[in-house]
């Protein structure tokens, strides 16, 4: 056990991140099992996303994120799955700004 108080913290923190890093590896695991079980197309946009969250969180390098990616298209190519993008909205107009309010003119002096 340390004895410096920021070592100490250290050891709680990466007991956090291994926790955090555990799930996402799982969720990233399961997708791309549930994936290679029964191709769907909700089930590669979910595989990919996964791989995404895992890519951005640092826990796969980005070259490896890339090729998994290649072989789940691959896959699904092969099985006739067509992926389909999600159609984001459409971005909201921006909100006109107000004109500033006028200022008084100064107060004559007597």
């Amino acid at each position: 056990m340390p004895l410096i108080k920021s070592a100490k913290k250290r050891v709680k923190t990466a007991k956090k991140a291994a926790v955090r890093n555990s799930k996402t590896k799982r969720s990233l695991k399961s997708a791309l099992k549930v994936f290679a079980r029964k191709p769907t197309a909700k089930s590669h946009s979910q595989a990919a996303s996964n791989v995404d969250k895992a890519v951005k969180k640092g826990l796969v390098h980005k070259n490896k994120a890339a090729r998994t990616k290649r072989k789940l298209a691959a896959h699904a190519k092969a099985a006739g799955v067509k992926h389909t993008t999600v159609k984001k909205a459409a971005p909201k107009k921006p909100v006109a700004k107000k004109a500033p309010a006028k200022k008084k003119p100064a107060a004559k002096k007597k």
